[in-house]
């Protein structure tokens, strides 16, 4: 069993599986392309069905070392759903699950830490990320009411109703031609029009979805300096226990000493 843990905690079996799911996705990838050579298709299934049974050997791995251990990291169970719903027969109805092998190329989720640092700062953001997104919802309804009460009865189809409008201030938002497409031809009828506009794209475009970034990126800092503490931490501890090991055996070789020579003097220790 230690050799096992040794294998599935060793970098170079962390390499190989980042590999595999790697050659794993590519394959997939050329799998889609129509009017492959029929041996060549073969191949290509052939390595997929590799890559699979190298994915479920490295699982059983982990299952034998960790236990239900193994179940406590959320981590882990995603890798598990993955690999399970890829074993499922993907004939008949739920011919619809081929689709879904790709998902094995989230795995790198969990093998690269750079990665897996940012779909945890993402998922910690996820409340302030809310609270931007409930705030640029009030500004596209303001600005929804704004512009159907205004520009409705000209421009139906842009600004006819509440969502008509929502869905045009959205493509204002993304500057998917906004000027030529829908603000120009606005002000050929209300000169004044931009007036409205620009400060909407100010707001929405370069302050509030500003305020998406810098929550994601200051939740991704957090996740990396708790990572940092976590393995400092782990360097520390390993350092404790090496310290305690060195002691009892100090105390062993004292206990020894006094055993075979009880009128012996007991040595000191004068590294202390």
């Amino acid at each position: 069993m230690k050799q096992i843990k040794s294998i599935v905690e060793s970098l170079w079996f962390h390499n190989f599986i980042i590999t595999v799911i790697v050659i794993n996705g590519v394959v997939l990838g050329i799998e889609t392309i129509r009017d492959l050579d029929p041996t060549f298709l073969q191949i290509l299934i052939a390595i997929d069905r590799i890559c699979l049974g190298i994915f479920v050997i490295e699982l059983l791995m982990k299952l034998m070392v960790y236990r239900l251990f193994f179940f406590k990291q959320g981590w882990n169970i995603f890798d598990f759903v993955i690999v399970a719903v890829a074993l499922i027969p993907a004939t008949g109805q739920l011919s619809i699950l081929r689709a879904f092998r790709i998902f094995r190329v989230l795995r790198l989720i969990t093998t690269v830490d750079s990665i897996r640092r940012v779909v945890a700062g993402m998922l910690i953001a996820i409340p302030g990320v809310g609270s931007v997104g409930a705030l640029l919802m009030i500004f596209f309804y303001i600005g929804a009411v704004i512009s159907t009460t205004l520009f409705g009865e000209l421009f139906p189809d842009w600004f006819g109703n509440i969502g008509r409008s929502m869905y045009s201030l959205f493509q204002i938002m993304t500057l998917e031609s906004w000027s030529m497409g829908i603000v120009r031809p606005v002000m050929e009828e209300f000169p004044y029009a931009w007036i409205f506009f620009i400060p909407f794209i100010m707001v929405t475009t370069f302050m509030v979805l500003n305020l998406f970034i810098g929550i994601i990126v200051d939740a991704i800092a957090t996740v990396k300096e708790q990572d940092n503490s976590d393995r400092n931490h782990q360097i520390s501890s390993k350092e404790d226990i090496d310290l305690i090991r060195r002691d009892i055996a100090l105390l062993q070789d004292k206990l020894d000493h006094l055993l075979n020579d009880p009128n012996a003097e007991v040595p000191l220790d004068k590294s202390k």
